[in-house]
């Protein structure tokens, strides 16, 4: 009897594991492995593919007869890429990459001010992305991310090891 207890628990502790949802994200400890422009070039790749659905969604749109399951699938990876910039800008970025200064020094706390508002922008206009296929938030995302780019890198040209 007690065999049987002993086997139904570990089934039970193997079965609950197993149904654990699984977390795919960056750790949040100073570990150094940070590749930040990896990460403006998926922004980057993210608001291309947002881009090509919104001209699918509005194609789509357009047609005699609606393939609505095209429809569903072409919204749903827009929103789902506009939600993976959300998460690099405010778990990577804002979380683990932007420090805060000293408001003393002020060539610094202007600098960190500038990357603050501009992550902001960017999450609004992800956002924006989600509610509408207006193209002009493509356009203003773009823009952010390359004054963003721009901030935090400086002028200089930033080139990653694939």
């Amino acid at each position: 009897m007690k065999a049987i207890q002993h086997t139904l628990t570990a089934i039970f502790l193997l079965a609950l594991v197993a149904m654990s949802p699984v977390a795919f994200s960056h750790c949040e400890v100073p570990c150094g492995i940070y590749n930040d422009p990896l990460r403006c070039d998926l922004i980057a790749e993210h608001i291309t593919t947002i881009e090509k659905a919104m001209m699918q969604i509005k194609d789509l749109s357009t047609q005699k007869t609606i393939n609505y399951n095209q429809l569903v699938r072409w919204i749903t990876t827009k929103d789902e890429h506009a939600d993976k910039i959300q998460e690099i800008v405010s778990q990577y970025f804002l979380t683990q990459r932007i420090k805060s200064v000293d408001e003393q020094n002020k060539a610094e706390y202007a600098s960190y001010i500038s990357k603050l508002r501009l992550l902001h922008e960017m999450l609004i206009l992800a956002m924006k992305t989600k509610q509408t296929t207006d193209l002009a938030n493509i356009d203003q995302l773009r823009l952010a991310l390359t004054r963003f780019k721009e901030a935090y890198f400086g002028s200089i040209e930033i080139k990653h090891e694939h």
